[in-house]
């Protein structure tokens, strides 16, 4: 599983702008005003050596009381749930008494600390953190998270020692199918009828998962491994202490799996979870399959109004197939597993490179690219540089410039070509280098010839 990073420090110190740096978002508040941050967020690192999940919490103070005390218990269960805590510390204010009051806490939990001294900016690295080695956890480390300085230095020291996490080849587990959406939409009553028997706990109360469970099966000759995960519910919803710490484990199972099974409850409208559920799974480049659950016994003009819900609210999940189902009584349920295998193949789907430069120089003739200053974008030849997704390379010239229409285009031509149903599909564009750069411009064979005519005559 991916590593966990916390960031703890008291209030106002500059942990949500360390967050939004890491995880290249502007998803955690930030404001001068502390206290801002009262629950947890998750995201996915991107900044370091390997990745991770980061979690900003909200500030530990000492004697809290009401809000501040529950906002110091989930920060606390951060810390439990971290293989690496980042303290961070105010270079600007020195140590305060908070400061030692937030050490004491981290010391009793037995995590390994680094300590990053933001708002270090315009002052001597050496100098900022001076100050802070009083406070015994270790080497500290001059930041500036709102300006991106020395931040990658930070996760070097961090993550040192850690490992990515190496997947299994599919061949050994088979298929590893995440079952992700809210509470109560039905996760674990699928997973049972997929399974044929009650492997799971499902019942009617919201929060019965509390973990993911990873389970093998076969289905059709094909080997599965499914990932039942806790629902994930708005951060206002969600009360109880052990529920949270089911949101590491769905975004840990998001990552694990070839394919995510989305499930939808057709009773209810599709909320701002659903859509940051969905989210997420495209953005890590995962195969995708919707499944609308409770769709039996609908009245005609609900099926209507979900079936207008699904076009408005997630159009940018329009590759993924969508299948009304009722998992506990099964209708629907093979071809759900079927648009996930076929999800998969696409997903890993080998495409050569000569044939994706022909699809590219089709799509050239039916559409060319817009002009930039004047002059025509060049798109030269493409092959395929991943899987899982599936990455398609394009090289070319300015192709900075290519708009984000015209990558669009792209994908739906290479899209339709291969049949990529289900998966997420990647382009990067590469500028050629030009030899020529950067030299006084080259002479023709006919030029030098007569620069050297010229030469023996003396002129």
């Amino acid at each position: 599983m991916l590593p966990v990073v916390a960031l703890v420090g008291r209030p106002n110190v500059g942990k949500s702008t360390l967050f939004n740096v890491l995880t290249g978002t502007r998803d955690a508040l930030v404001a001068d005003q502390p206290g801002l941050t009262r629950d947890r967020q998750y995201g996915y690192g991107k900044v370091g050596p390997i990745p991770y999940i980061v979690v900003d919490t909200g500030g530990l103070v000492e004697h809290a009381g009401g809000l501040e005390a529950q906002m110091a218990e989930q920060t606390l269960r951060a810390v439990q749930e971290a293989d690496r805590v980042v303290l961070v510390l105010d270079a600007r204010e020195g140590v305060t008494n908070a400061d030692e009051y937030v050490t004491r806490a981290l010391r009793r939990s037995g995590k390994p600390v680094v300590l990053a001294v933001n708002k270090s900016e315009g002052r001597d690295g050496a100098l900022a953190g001076a100050e802070f080695h009083s406070l015994a956890l270790g080497e500290p480390i001059s930041i500036a998270a709102a300006h991106d300085q020395n931040v990658r230095a930070l996760m070097d020291v961090v993550l040192e020692g850690l490992e990515e996490p190496q997947s299994a080849e599919p061949a050994d587990e088979g298929i590893r199918v995440a079952v992700i959406g809210r509470p109560n939409v039905g996760k674990s009553t699928l997973v049972n009828r997929l399974l044929g028997e009650e492997r799971v706990i499902a019942s009617a109360e919201p929060g019965t998962t509390r973990d993911s469970i990873f389970i093998a099966f076969e289905r059709d000759g094909q080997q599965y491994t499914l990932i039942d995960t806790a629902g994930v519910r708005r951060r206002a919803r969600v009360e109880e202490g052990v529920e949270r710490f089911s949101v590491i484990k769905t975004l840990q199972a998001i990552d694990e799996a070839n394919v995510v099974i989305a499930l939808l409850d057709a009773q209810e409208t599709v909320a701002e979870q659903d859509a940051s559920l969905l989210g997420i799974a495209a953005e890590r480049g995962r195969a995708l399959v919707i499944g609308v659950n409770k769709w039996d016994k609908l009245p005609p003009e609900q099926r209507e109004h979900m079936r207008e819900q699904l076009q408005v609210r997630l159009p940018f999940v329009d590759f993924a197939p969508v299948h009304f189902i009722s998992a506990r009584h099964g209708t629907g349920v093979g071809e759900l597993m079927q648009s996930a295998q076929a999800a998969y193949d696409a997903s890993m789907r080998e495409m050569g490179t000569s044939e994706l430069t022909r699809t590219l120089e089709a799509a050239l003739e039916t559409h060319q690219p817009p002009l930039v200053r004047g002059r025509r974008i060049k798109l030269r030849y493409a092959h395929q540089g991943g899987r899982n997704p599936p990455v398609i390379v394009i090289h070319g010239n300015q192709t900075e410039s290519v708009p984000e229409a015209y990558r669009r285009y792209l994908v739906n031509v290479f899209r339709q070509t291969y049949g990529l149903k289900g998966t997420p599909v990647r382009i990067e564009f590469r500028s050629d280098d030009n030899p020529f750069a950067g030299k006084r411009n080259p002479l023709t064979p006919r030029q030098r010839r007569k620069r050297q005519r010229l030469r023996k005559r003396g002129r």
